[in-house]
């Protein structure tokens, strides 16, 4: 089949909820892939977010065929054991922050976040849900209406009630909204399609102080952050902050749609049989792919790749910043979770452009910026390929 008629089907029949780039992707490999007439790109995107150890990675590919040689979906489901699902939760346990002991799976991050929402207000019966603006939480209604940004949300009114927002990094704002009547503040600990947003230090261990002394539960969203994207394996957990939930996905399975959340013990005992489930939740199938993914993560101390590549793309964007001083606004992120902030959003757009006329995707965020979250074992000339493309859309764009 030729692009042609995979851009006629799509366009046909695909629900109109995309503006498409006009290119047909057919395989790929490690941060390359190929369109089907055989031109080579690299990608900066990774999947957004989720191909955290490249394309068509050969232990996903081996997971998925030893396991669905065995077993898929085990009959009743949730409600008998998987050898699959325990070796996932033992690696798990060793993973995680030391007091989250019990882990839940899902399918997507934004029911990761739907579920922790609904278990904080029965476990502390109380109805009201703080997020922040800027934040994004998923799609569902739930996790639509905790999303902080007006374009997620105002569309789909009425929205789910009982949801307030606070300002990100603002310690005062979240202390004033505290009252008996919140049950739970979600937050990211960086905030990823909101712009890439980095909190003081101190935020995130205040947030928890704060929290606990209200009875508030503290959920923390990484679904984008966790699993080594900014270079430790969880952000929370390197900071030595104890979350009551923490919620993941993208990462945890290197493309295989897969979720889950992970919770103390203390929240876990107040819950019950039956507050909770789902069909797939913690297939065999899911739970072999996100084994091997976490387990390549450790055994090639990816954290440490995450970091000296995450350096090397800071000090060149940092270069860029003082070249096109009139072009650039800001760099910022950690590890390989990075944003170029633009003038505006029509220059971010032709500087996108520019990059995928030169064979490199990369991802328009928040009008004015680029986000760039590589493959999280990405080589250092594979990354310098990537960046030299970028200098070279830059260029053209500002100089």
């Amino acid at each position: 089949m030729s692009s042609e008629t995979t851009f006629k089907i799509e366009d046909k029949y695909m629900a109109p909820f995309f503006v498409k780039q006009q290119i047909s992707i057919e395989k790929g490999d490690g941060v390359f892939v190929w369109d089907e007439e055989g031109n080579r790109y690299i990608d900066f995107t990774s999947g957004w977010g989720v191909t955290c150890i490249g394309h068509a990675q050969p232990v996903i590919t081996e997971a998925l065929l030893n396991q669905s040689r065995k077993i898929i979906q085990n009959p009743n489901s949730g409600l008998t054991y998987s050898p699959a699902r325990a070796g996932l939760l033992a690696l798990m346990k060793e993973v995680l922050p030391p007091h989250l002991t019990h882990v839940f799976f899902s399918n997507s991050g934004a029911e990761a976040n739907d579920a922790a929402i609904k278990l904080a207000r029965k476990v502390t019966n109380r109805l009201d849900v703080i997020s922040t603006h800027q934040s994004f939480h998923g799609r569902t209604i739930s996790t639509a209406s905790a999303t902080g940004q007006a374009s997620h949300r105002e569309k789909f009114n009425p929205l789910m009630p009982n949801y307030r927002f606070v300002t990100y990094g603002d310690l005062d704002d979240l202390a004033q909204a505290l009252d008996e009547d919140v049950a739970a503040f979600i937050i990211e600990p960086i905030q990823g399609e909101g712009g890439v947003h980095l909190p003081s230090e101190k935020y995130l261990k205040e947030v928890e102080r704060l929290c606990s002394k209200n009875g508030t539960l503290l959920i923390t969203d990484e679904v984008q952050t966790g699993f080594c994207r900014t270079g430790p394996m969880f952000v929370t957990g390197s900071m030595g902050v104890k979350v009551d939930f923490l919620t993941m996905a993208k990462g945890i399975a290197g493309g295989f749609p897969f979720g889950g959340f992970a919770m103390s013990k203390k929240v876990a005992s107040r819950l019950e049989i039956g507050d909770h489930g789902g069909t797939y939740c913690g297939n065999p199938l899911g739970c072999a792919v996100a084994h091997a993914v976490i387990k390549y993560l450790v055994d090639h101390n990816v954290s440490a790749n995450v970091e000296t590549m995450g350096g090397i793309c800071l000090a060149t964007m940092g270069q860029w910043k003082e070249r096109y001083p009139h072009a650039i606004k800001d760099i910022r992120g950690k590890g390989l979770l990075l944003l170029i902030e633009f003038a505006d959003p029509d220059m971010a757009a032709r500087v996108s452009d520019g990059c995928l006329d030169r064979k490199l995707f990369v991802r328009q965020t928040q009008g004015n910026g680029i986000r760039v979250f590589p493959a999280l074992n990405i080589k250092e000339n594979e990354l310098k390929e990537g960046l030299g493309i970028m200098q070279a859309a830059i260029e053209q764009v500002a100089g």
